[in-house]
């Protein structure tokens, strides 16, 4: 291309970096009794969200500035490794929490299946705008990249991972009806999609707990809607303005992990309607930024590679909330810059930086 490149978006860049200060501060919070008990340092979990952080800055700011089309390029082989990587966390992977999701390297590990989903967004840019005339077609416009997305879907689940791997769907099946995808066409799969999830809740007796919890918590309070109710005892007395930064009582062992999935139960009881809603103002700011950049960008490809980047966070953003609030059932899906989590965090920095790039080319 050979137009000049501008500043990056200002507003995605103030919203991003407001959302990750609040995150860093609220990890500190809601992981210090844990943190202090179990590493004799209330600073463990902040000290290295905060490494994550800076190398997650570094990255986002050297992918600011590196043109987005090169990542066309590089997509299949992208695609190619992460698929090696979730074929090998199979093998050698270390479990948690009964998933076999991550691989260490000394005292980290990543999560191989957070990055297939960015890779999965760059392959599908760039194979939906150079195949946009077949995706009216089902045989030749759907199939071969659902393929490889359910492929991936797959490896995923042997995991198993249900939350990443219905994020990376979403994000996909957004990303092909953007492109043109007819909606009957759609309709169709979303049917088969629902009677794929049943049959995957139905195969995990844990699955189905969890969605038993979600209709009626109280049916098991201790059991599988603990985590539901404890979060609402959270979110219930925060009121307006909270009980005060550091003054939760629920992150002292009475929600389990709760610097990573219900972060945000904390921040409401902590800083109350206030604080919640200030976080979802900011949310709502880079959403609207990101979807402005998809709008704007200069062809095809750098519009569905942004669109595919803001569908991915969105859909995690709604689906962590909803999951917190009690609305959907308990998924394992970190809300985006806030939870604790190296890969994720890490992750979403640098698919930011790609937006930022492709705002720089904004029309």
């Amino acid at each position: 291309m050979a137009k000049a490149r501008s500043a990056p978006d200002f507003l995605l860049i103030f919203s991003t970096l407001s959302i990750l200060s609040i995150g860093i501060l609220m990890v500190y919070s809601a992981s210090a009794i844990l943190s202090y008990h179990k590493y004799d340092d209330y600073f463990f979990f902040a000290k290295r969200q905060l490494l994550f952080a800076g190398l997650g800055l570094i990255l986002m700011y050297a992918v600011m500035n590196i043109d987005y089309w090169v990542w066309k390029r590089w997509a299949k082989i992208g695609l190619l490794m992460c698929f090696a990587l979730l074929v090998l966390v199979l093998i050698i992977g270390v479990e948690r929490n009964g998933s076999k999701s991550w691989l260490g390297v000394g005292a980290f590990s990543v999560q191989p299946s957070e990055f297939i989903k960015i890779c999965m967004i760059i392959f599908l840019a760039k194979f939906l705008s150079e195949h946009q005339k077949k995706i009216v077609e089902f045989r030749r416009g759907i199939v071969p990249p659902l393929f490889i997305v359910f492929l991936a879907f797959g490896l995923i689940m042997l995991q198993p991972d249900l939350g990443t791997g219905t994020v990376m769907v979403g994000t996909s099946i957004v990303m092909i009806f953007i492109a043109g995808a007819r909606l009957l066409h759609l309709a169709g799969l979303a049917m088969l999609g629902l009677i794929g999830f049943a049959a995957l809740v139905i195969a995990a007796p844990y699955r189905i707990a969890r969605i038993t919890a979600f209709l009626d918590p109280w049916q098991d309070p201790l059991g599988a809607g603990f985590q539901v109710i404890q979060s609402l005892y959270a979110i219930g007395p925060g009121g307006l303005l909270g009980l005060g930064l550091g003054m939760s009582r629920q992150k002292f062992y009475y929600l389990p992990e709760p610097q990573t999935d219900f972060i945000f139960a904390i921040l409401a009881e902590e800083l109350g309607f206030i604080g919640g809603t200030t976080v979802l103002l900011l949310f709502t700011l880079l959403l609207w930024r990101g979807m402005k950049v998809a709008i704007t960008a200069p062809d095809l490809y750098g519009s569905l590679l942004a669109a595919g980047i803001v569908s991915m966070i969105a859909i995690q953003v709604i689906i962590n909330i909803g999951v917190v609030t009690g609305m959907f059932p308990v998924t394992g899906i970190t809300l985006p810059f806030l939870s604790y989590g190296g890969s994720s965090l890490t992750l979403m920095l640098i698919a930011v930086g790609i937006l930022l790039n492709i705002s720089r080319y904004a029309r």
